[in-house]
C-alpha cells in the first residue's frame, strides 16, 4: 500500500519540498545569526533564501539538459549579489561574504537534489548550517595554532598522502626482508598515533591535569612520560596521582602496541589479546589504586600539562631516528633468527627493552620472518617487560624520594606479571 502512494505522488514534488525544506531552513539559520543586525545590513534571511532555492528548482527542471536557463539565472543572481556585496562594503565597511556563498549553495540546491545522492544533499545543508554558525568557535580555535602547525599538518599529509602511495612494495633484498613501503607504512603508523596524542593534548585538552596527561602521553611514548612524571613528582604536585599517571601512561602503551599488532598482523594481535587485556587491567587498577584508594597528603591545584608533552611528534629527527632503528633491528633480527633462531629472538627482545621498542616490534609484526606467531607473542611480550623495567629505572631515579617505595612497589607487580605471562 505504501508503495501505490508513493508511485501516486507526482515525480517532481518531493524533490520539490526538498529544496523548499532545505533553503527554508538555511534562511532560518541566516535569520539567527543576524537577529542582532540592523535589516537593512541583511542580505535576506528565510524567505529570501527559499525563494533563492525555489528560483533554481525552477530553472534546472525547465531544461536539465542543457542548463542555460539555471546559468543565466546563476549569472543574475550572482550580479545581484555582487552589486549588494559592494554596497555592503561602501555603506556599512563589512567585507564579510559567507551570506553571499551561502545563497549561490542554495541557489544549486536543485540540480544537487536532482544529480546527487540524497545523503549527500543532507550532508551538504548539514555543513552549511553548522559552518554558517561556528564564526566565533573557528576564530578561538585558530588562535590556538602556532605558526608552524600548518606545516605540521603538510608534512604528516606529504607522509601518508603523497611518499607512500609511491613506494614500491617488493622486498629490498633476501638480507633485508622488507619492502620500502612496508617500512614507510609502519612510519605513517606510528607519526598517525603520534599526531592524534598530539593533537588531542594540545587543542582538546590544552589544560591537561596530571592523569590525562598520563593517559595522552602513553599514546606518544610511554617513556618519555614517565620520565616528564617523575621529574614533576619533585614539584610536590599531586602526590601518588603521579604515580597513577605513569601507570596509566603504561595502560595506553599496551592499547597503542595492540592497535599496532592488529593494523599489520592481526594473527599475532590476536594471539596477544588475553596478555594484553590482563596487563592492561592490571597497570589499570594499579593507577586507580594510586589514585582513589592510596590518596597522598601532598596534593596541589597545580596540575598542569608539563610543556615537554607538547612537542611535536613529526620532527623530521624523529621519522630519520625511528627509520634507522627500524632497519637496524630488522638487519640484528634477520642476523639472529639466521643464526640463533627463536631462543635468539627472546634473548634480543630482552636487550631491545632498553631503547625504543616500537621499531623492532613492528619489525616482528610486519616482517615476513621463519618464526611462527607464538615465539613473536613471547619475543614481544619479553620486550615489553625489559622497556617496564627501564621505567622503573627511570621513575626511581628521577622522582621524588617519599615516591619511590609506591613506584617500586607498583613497577613490581607489573613486571613480574609479564615475567609471568612470559612463562605461560
Amino acid at each position: 500500500m505504501f508503495n501505490d502512494i508513493l508511485n501516486d505522488i507526482p515525480p517532481g514534488l518531493i524533490p520539490f519540498l526538498l529544496v523548499v525544506v532545505f533553503s527554508l531552513l538555511i534562511g532560518l539559520e541566516q535569520r539567527r545569526h543576524f537577529i542582532n543586525e540592523a535589516p537593512e545590513s541583511v542580505f535576506g534571511t528565510d524567505r529570501t533564501f527559499t525563494l533563492i532555492g525555489i528560483t533554481g528548482f525552477i530553472l534546472y527542471v525547465i531544461d536539465p539538459q542543457n542548463l542555460w536557463l539555471f546559468i543565466a539565472g546563476g549569472i543574475i543572481i550572482g550580479g545581484l549579489l555582487g552589486i549588494y556585496y559592494f554596497q555592503k562594503i561602501k555603506i556599512h565597511q563589512k567585507f564579510g561574504m559567507t551570506s553571499l556563498v551561502t545563497a549561490l549553495i542554495t541557489y544549486s540546491l536543485g540540480p544537487l537534489i536532482y544529480t546527487q545522492p540524497k545523503w549527500l544533499v543532507l550532508l551538504i545543508v548539514v555543513g552549511v548550517l553548522v559552518i554558517s554558525e561556528i564564526k566565533e568557535t573557528l576564530l578561538k580555535f585558530s588562535k590556538k595554532f602556532d605558526n608552524d602547525e600548518f606545516i605540521t599538518l603538510a608534512k604528516f599529509l606529504v607522509l601518508a598522502g603523497v611518499i607512500l602511495p609511491l613506494l614500491p612494495d617488493e622486498p629490498i633484498s633476501t638480507t633485508l626482508n622488507f619492502s620500502p613501503y612496508k617500512f614507510w607504512l609502519a612510519i605513517v603508523v606510528v607519526s598517525a598515533i603520534s599526531y592524534i596524542s598530539y593533537l588531542l593534548r594540545k587543542f582538546v585538552f590544552p589544560k591537561t591535569g596530571i592523569l590525562l596527561t598520563g593517559v595522552l602521553g602513553g599514546l606518544y611514548s610511554s617513556t618519555a612520560t614517565v620520565v616528564i612524571l617523575a621529574r614533576k613528582s619533585k614539584e610536590n604536585i599531586a602526590g601518588n596521582r603521579i604515580i597513577a599517571a605513569m601507570f596509566l601512561a603504561i595502560t595506553m602503551m599496551y592499547l597503542r602496541l595492540f592497535i599496532l599488532a592488529a593494523f599489520f598482523n592481526m594473527q599475532v594481535a590476536m594471539k596477544l589479546l588475553p596478555y594484553f587485556a590482563a596487563l592492561t587491567l592490571l597497570s589499570t587498577l594499579i593507577a586507580v589504586y594510586f589514585s582513589i584508594l592510596k590518596k597522598s597528603h601532598v596534593i596541589t591545584d597545580n596540575e598542569a600539562v608539563p610543556a615537554e608533552t607538547h612537542q611535536n611528534p613529526l620532527e623530521f629527527k624523529t621519522a630519520v631516528l625511528f627509520g634507522f632503528l627500524f632497519i637496524l633491528f630488522a638487519v640484528i633480527t634477520g642476523f639472529v633468527i639466521k643464526q640463533y633462531g627463536a631462543q635468539g629472538v627472546k634473548t634480543l627482545a630482552l636487550l631491545v627493552g632498553v631503547t625504543d621498542i616500537d621499531p623492532f616490534i613492528i619489525n616482528l609484526f610486519q616482517g615476513k620472518l621463519s618464526i611462527d606467531t607464538a615465539v613473536i607473542s613471547f619475543a614481544v611480550l619479553n620486550a615489553i617487560t625489559s622497556n617496564n623495567i627501564l621505567k622503573m629505572i627511570y621513575a626511581l631515579t628521577l622522582s621524588e624520594k617519599s615516591l619511590r617505595k609506591e613506584i617500586l612497589i607498583g613497577f613490581l607487580v607489573l613486571i613480574v606479571a609479564g615475567i609471568i605471562a612470559v612463562l605461560i
